[in-house]
């Protein structure tokens, strides 16, 4: 919900109203239904609003405090804020709308900064303090909301996107070459630097203070994840129940809304058992695949329309279910304005997401999605043991890295980057900021299966995940819609944290037996690794048929290793093998001349590489070259 921008003066200079609204406009689109602004003594806000809770103009921000001192612009929803509410009532506060806005307000002028760690929801959060004439910036926990700055010489200009900070006449567009590198290592980054010179990510769980007189950022890292602390005395049986309890209370909670919700629905267990469960509340609930034309994939690929498997379940939960089929030729379509929104690259094939968020926004205005189950229950087991017999902390990080380094290993940059970007460029600095990702947490320990498989557990909840969420609130609101979590529910997060690893892996006890020497037998059993995830099956058994819950796990993506060869070869070619190609500047043209080649002539599989060469490509355009597509 909503998209917010800002300048902080800290000399007090008076914030343009015209550069406000030119920020807003760039991010109008995350907020079709209002917009507001406020200036004061060097502080100016913007919000773009899409209306969920209280859609009347008592829900319209910025929104003050009814003390007058803080002033608030927020994107998200708080889904404890009735309980957050009644506490505050109970204190003397008063409210005159029904929104979570107000709440924050409120909460700010009762408990101040700390009432961030009180919240159950996604947000991102800028409030001014008029008495201490400072800013707060703050993210939700799981960083479902994204947050961009930009310091500037003598203050701070921040946004939803990073689209509405580069229209500020003073900030110099440039490319931050340590996350180029990143990039092209993991497809995606692991710090929280952009592609953007000079401007970060705040990183979830944080928030950081602003003011005039001391003109320097105050960081507060506020929560963490931990699966260090496992109950090991908690039974399978009881593990599976409050899992399905606590379940049922996070999509009750997360349906929370003044407009109606639908839910995303794949053919798998996730979506299904979100469905399964809001179709109890929500008579007729709305539901949204997308599939793809089949008629020219073959391979492993022929697999990846979900569509069949989720008409039945559908059918089973009497959804009203809509369709999008994507085929080859709706990628070049999309490609760009994909980019455009985006702009913070990170991973996948991303453009079905536009197209399905597309889809649901001509119904709905908010969608439950499916994203958290995997990485909270254990769903990439073949990943996980790649890792879980390793020797040491050294042993496990080689292994691992080794794993992500998705695009292109560190090895290969001398002929991946033009020679000038080679020679700025820090070989060494991907594995460090993959590394910082551990040693941030210095409770993680690695002596046994279970520890090393729950750092992997971490690791790719702090990392992986926020890229898909990321992907996730870019291009849904893009199409003016709000996408919600119910795995990332704080309470439900708290206990999956606590679920011993072996209830979460079916087969981890045969691995731990596995000869180490016997390496058909390794690759044999790490191929057919799909059962993770044991208690959530077992949790969802009441609610899905057992053709859904014992589904081999699959991925949302199209199949575009097949299109790559067939009907958008001929666009692979022209966007990245053209003399015109812009980001020759940076990649080396015999380099990415070599990559399509040898996918187009099926020597190697290249899909992931392609897709992020041609998102490279098509970033340089509109950003650094300024061009458009319509």
């Amino acid at each position: 919900m909503c998209g917010l921008a800002g300048i902080f003066h800290f000399d007090g200079r008076p914030v343009s109203e015209g550069l406000l609204r030119s920020m807003s406009a760039r991010i109008a689109h995350r907020g079709p239904d209002g917009e507001g602004y406020f200036t004061e003594n060097g502080i100016g806000l913007a919000h773009r609003r899409l209306s969920i809770l209280d859609v009347s103009e008592k829900g319209a921000q910025p929104m003050h405090s009814r003390d007058g001192v803080w002033t608030v612009v927020f994107n998200g929803c708080i889904y404890n804020y009735q309980e957050i509410r009644e506490a505050l009532r109970a204190r003397g506060h008063s409210f005159i709308s029904g929104t979570d806005t107000e709440v924050i307000t409120e909460g700010l002028a009762a408990y101040g900064p700390e009432i961030f760690q009180r919240f159950d929801g996604m947000f991102a959060v800028a409030a001014w303090n008029s008495k201490e004439q400072a800013l707060y910036l703050s993210r939700d926990r799981f960083g479902v909301k994204p947050l961009y700055y930009w310091m500037m010489p003598n203050g701070i200009a921040f946004a939803s996107e990073i689209k509405a900070l580069i229209v500020h006449p003073d900030y110099k567009m440039n490319v931050d070459l340590g996350a180029l590198n990143e990039y092209f290592t993991f497809q995606n980054l692991f710090s929280y630097r952009t592609l953007f010179g000079e401007i970060a990510m705040l990183p979830p769980a944080n928030t950081i203070r602003f003011d005039a007189t001391h003109k320097q950022m105050k960081h507060q890292s506020w929560w963490d994840y931990d699966f260090t602390k496992p109950d090991e005395s908690l039974s399978f049986e009881d593990a599976c129940s409050e899992t399905q309890r606590l379940f049922i209370d996070a999509v009750n909670r997360q349906m929370i809304s003044d407009v109606p919700v639908g839910a995303y629905l794949s053919g798998g267990m996730d979506s299904g058992s979100i469905t399964g469960i809001a179709s109890r509340k929500v008579r007729r609930l709305s539901t949204f695949t997308a599939g793809f034309d089949m008629s020219e994939v073959t391979g492993v690929e022929s697999n990846y329309d979900e569509r069949r498997d989720a008409e039945l379940t559908a059918n089973y939960f009497k959804t009203e279910h809509y369709e999008q089929v994507i085929n080859a030729g709706d990628l070049s379509w999309s490609l760009p304005r994909v980019v455009w929104h985006l702009e913070d690259l990170r991973v996948g094939m991303s453009y079905p997401n536009y197209y399905i968020s597309r889809l649901a926004s001509k119904f709905v205005k908010v969608c439950l999605q499916g994203t958290g189950g995997d990485e909270l229950y254990g769903g990439y087991p073949w990943r996980y043991y790649r890792v879980y017999q390793s020797l040491d902390q050294k042993a496990f990080f080689d292994n691992y890295y080794g794993f992500w380094q998705r695009l292109v290993p560190d090895e290969q940059k001398i002929e991946l980057f033009q020679s000038n970007i080679f020679n700025q460029v820090d070989l060494n600095e991907p594995r460090q900021v993959f590394e910082r990702v551990f040693t941030f947490n210095d409770l993680l320990r690695y002596d046994t299966p279970e520890q090393q498989i729950a750092n992997s557990l971490y690791f790719e909840i702090k990392t992986f995940l926020p890229g898909l969420l990321i992907v996730g609130d870019k291009l849904s609101m893009a199409n003016g819609l709000e996408e919600r979590f119910p795995f990332l529910d704080n309470a439900l997060v708290n206990f999956a944290q606590k679920i011993p690893i072996r209830h979460k892996l079916a087969d981890l006890e045969q691995k731990k037996r596995l000869d180490e020497n016997d390496f058909a037998a390794k690759k044999r059993l790490y191929q057919e690794s799909s059962q993770g995830k044991n208690v959530l099956r077992k949790a969802m058994m009441d609610f899905l048929p057992e053709s859904i819950v014992n589904r081999k796990k699959q991925g949302f993506s199209a199949p575009d290793e097949s299109w790559y060869r067939g009907e958008n070869a001929a666009y692979v070619k022209q966007l990245l093998l053209d003399k015109k190609t812009i980001s020759s500047e940076f990649i080396r043209p015999e380099y990415i001349e070599r990559i399509v080649h040898e996918h187009i002539d099926q020597r190697i599989n290249h899909r992931l590489l392609i897709w992020s060469l041609m998102n490279f490509e098509w970033w340089c355009r509109l950003f650094l070259d300024g061009q458009t597509y319509e």
